[in-house]
């Protein structure tokens, strides 16, 4: 017997997968693991495997958006009769949101509603008669305004700031104009759709607050070009801020917790994620037991999963679990900037460039590296008395790398 080939959920936040591209059509032989097409989520592209012998009968949805548990696809046997699944999947009914329309049989005639008491004529309303002129004229409903003069008498200055509003909101309303010649209009991907409304989510309803300092790295330059002139491969500053972070935080495990609404958890293991950029939205991969690994191992764990974000190859067990964001964008020459946090995590560190600048050492005034950080934190988890003295210890572990190693 046919098997109907349904959208699988592979992401715990999916509820719409996207098919891409059908790399198998009608008629083609499948085993189990062939792919059969690229579906985006909204994390990654995945590959669409086969978990069965026989072939590709037919194509429900050869692009497009389909829910998760919607049917894509019936693998059969060559030759078999389809008729009866395609006729009992398009009766099937799909998924519908709750109706409050009740059962007119079951219930019961609803009393007549009394009409409230109608509100005040204009001939009631208290306005002086050049005000009733230009009201009438503008064709502006007196009963919306408000009046400031003696009792609540609208007066002519009451209209002009009324027409004065209302010619305000019309250019505002105006100034979203429809795509113009030279435009490019562009369908919004199922990843930048959850981008947004997670990252939305995350900023209007986590409390954010943020704490900044400026590190004195001319110790970390140092190590580094000592590393790399011994190492086969090239530790980046990236690199030694995410193992920084891991050691900070295990020296303020208060950093390493998730806001659940009624509990919070505190993380014992530190699972760092780190922001990549990819051609249109961001993904997070993880570092797992971030504090445990060496600089190395970061570099190398942190290089291959940015390549493979990049090519959307990541598996969703890759971006999951982490317990702290790392963004950068000292790449860009970005001294600065707050980010918003990446939930489940209460925090997010952002990292700004190196750049060299006068600086006071032993009151002399000397040439210095210097780096900026800003931690964005959810105050509902995380105090600022904690998130400062996490910032203390990632200083710390950046201006003398060596403590590190402790």
């Amino acid at each position: 017997m046919a098997d109907i080939i349904r959208m699988p959920r592979l992401s715990d936040t999916m509820q719409i997968g996207v098919i891409r591209s059908w790399l198998k059509k009608v008629g083609d032989t499948v085993k189990p693991g062939d792919i059969l097409a690229e579906v985006e989520t909204d994390k990654a592209t995945m590959d669409l495997e086969a978990f069965q012998d026989g072939t590709l009968l037919h194509i429900a949805v050869p692009s497009g958006n389909v829910a998760v548990d919607g049917i894509i696809a019936i693998i059969g046997k060559k030759g078999e009769d389809i008729s009866a699944l395609l006729s009992n999947s398009a009766e099937t009914p799909k998924p519908v949101s709750p109706s409050i329309t009740a059962d007119k049989s079951s219930s019961p005639t609803p009393e007549p509603i009394q009409a409230a008491n109608p509100g005040p004529t204009e001939s009631r309303i208290k306005a002086s008669p050049l005000a009733k002129s230009i009201a009438k004229e503008a064709g502006i409903d007196l009963n919306k305004v408000q009046g400031t003069g003696d009792q609540g008498r609208i007066t002519k200055k009451d209209i002009e700031n009324n027409l004065a509003a209302s010619k305000s909101g019309a250019v505002k309303a105006s100034t979203i104009a429809a795509p113009s010649q030279g435009d490019t209009v562009v369908a919004v991907s199922q990843m930048r759709k959850i981008i947004a409304s997670r990252l939305a989510e995350s900023k209007f309803s986590a409390p954010h607050f943020y704490l900044t300092t400026e590190i004195d790295m001319d110790a970390c330059v140092a190590a580094r070009a000592q590393i790399n002139a011994i190492s086969s491969s090239k530790i980046s500053f990236n690199d030694i801020i995410v193992k920084a972070s891991a050691a900070a935080i295990r020296q303020n495990l208060g950093m390493n917790v998730s806001w659940m609404g009624d509990t919070m958890v505190y993380h014992n293991d530190i699972h760092i994620g780190v922001a990549v950029a990819i051609e249109d939205g961001l993904v997070v991969p993880v570092i797992r037991n971030t504090d445990q690994k060496s600089l190395q191992q970061i570099n190398t764990e942190v290089q291959d999963k940015a390549t493979r974000a990049k090519d959307r190859k990541l598996n969703l067990d890759e971006m999951q679990g982490n317990t702290f964001t790392i963004s950068n964008l000292g790449m860009f020459d970005i001294e600065d900037f707050t980010a918003i946090i990446n939930p489940p995590d209460a925090c997010i560190l952002a990292v700004g460039s190196i750049s060299k600048k006068p600086a006071v050492k032993n009151d002399q005034i000397v040439i210095s590296s210097r780096m900026k950080v800003t931690l964005s934190c959810d105050h509902r988890a995380v105090d600022g008395a904690t998130g400062a003295k996490f910032l203390q210890s990632l200083k710390g572990f950046l201006e003398n790398p060596l403590s590190m190693l402790l």
